[in-house]
C-alpha cells in the first residue's frame, strides 16, 4: 500500500518523535517501502532583514552552511532509522517550507506522510501558527500525524 513514506524533520525533538513510529510501519510492510527523511532550509532572504548588509558572498556562505548542516543532521537521523531492510534517503531542500514538502510529494511518489505536531489550538495555534497544520491541510496523501502523548518510545 505504502511505498514511499516522507519524514520532514526541522531539527526539533518533537519532529523526531515520529522515527519510531516510521520504522515500525516499515518493519509492517517487510521493507517494500523508502523511507525519506527531509528538511527544508529556508534562504536567508525570507528572514526579513536577515541579508541585510550582508554582502552576496557572505549570504550566500551562510547558506550553503545551513546545508551542510542540513545533511550532517539527516544522515544521523538516518544512522537512528537504519534497519536491516529498510531504505533511508535523505533529502534537503531550499525554500518555504510547505511548498517545498508539497513539491518533493508530488515530484518524488510520496504516498505517506509522517510528522510530529503540537497539537495546538485556539489562541496559541493563531500566535504560533503551525506547518504540520499547512502540510496536512495542502497534501495531496495521506498524513499521519503524532502528537506529543505518542511520541513516547514504541513498545517492542
Amino acid at each position: 500500500m505504502y511505498r514511499h513514506i516522507m519524514v520532514p524533520l526541522d531539527g526539533s525533538e518533537l519532529a523526531e518523535c515520529v522515527l519510531p513510529h516510521a520504522g515500525a510501519l516499515a518493519k509492517l510492510l517487510k521493507g517494500k517501502e523508502k523511507i525519506s527523511l527531509v528538511r527544508v532550509v529556508p534562504p536567508l532572504r525570507l528572514y526579513e532583514g536577515a541579508e541585510a548588509g550582508l554582502p552576496p558572498e557572505e549570504r550566500n556562505r551562510l547558506e550553503d552552511e545551513g546545508i551542510r548542516v542540513a545533511r550532517d543532521y539527516l544522515k544521523g537521523a538516518a544512522d537512528r532509522l537504519n534497519q536491516p531492510g529498510i531504505t533511508v534517503a535523505t533529502e534537503v531542500l531550499s525554500g518555504q517550507v510547505v511548498d517545498q514538502l508539497n513539491e518533493f510529494i508530488r515530484d518524488n511518489s510520496v504516498d505517506l506522510v509522517i510528522l510530529a505536531t503540537h497539537g495546538r489550538s485556539g489562541i496559541s495555534r493563531f500566535f504560533a501558527g503551525s506547518t504540520a497544520e499547512r502540510l496536512i491541510r495542502s497534501s495531496t496523501v495521506p498524513v499521519l500525524a503524532v502528537r506529543p502523548p505518542g511520541c513516547s518510545i514504541l513498545p517492542s
